[in-house]
């Protein structure tokens, strides 16, 4: 087999793209400070030192924003390719196309707000009834 100068660039690239990527992380094995104990065990938040326990059981409601937040956005991405698509004029289907598309979005933002879960709950405050 020949090896041709061709090959050996594709080998040259392939090795610097590997030293590339590993560089960084063998260089921090050898040049990072090492420090032991401390805060570095605690859950850093914002600079904010943490009061309590760090897992914290969040309500269930948190997810459903979460999740309709996710379905909502990559629906909207769906946008970006039809903005491209129209540099060049498509006609009046395309438009009305992209019409229902946003109404059908828009009617779905309808219904999760009539069904409550763009509602947070209120925390429910127990009185405690003085004693006789």
């Amino acid at each position: 087999m020949v090896f041709t100068w061709f090959q050996a660039a594709i080998l040259l690239f392939f090795l610097g793209g590997v030293l590339f990527a590993a560089g960084p992380l063998l260089a921090e094995l050898f040049l990072a400070p090492k420090a032991r104990g401390g805060a570095l065990a605690e859950t850093y938040e914002c600079g904010v030192p943490t009061h309590g326990r760090s897992w914290v059981r969040f309500g269930i409601n948190y997810y459903f924003y979460a999740l309709i937040f996710l379905a909502f956005e990559v629906d909207i991405l769906y946008l970006f390719p039809v903005a491209a698509l129209f540099a060049q004029p498509q006609g009046m289907v395309a438009a009305i196309k992209l019409l229902v598309f946003i109404a059908v979005l828009g009617a779905a933002i309808i219904y999760f707000m009539r069904k409550g879960v763009f509602t947070w709950p209120r925390r429910i405050q127990v009185r405690v009834a003085p004693r006789p």
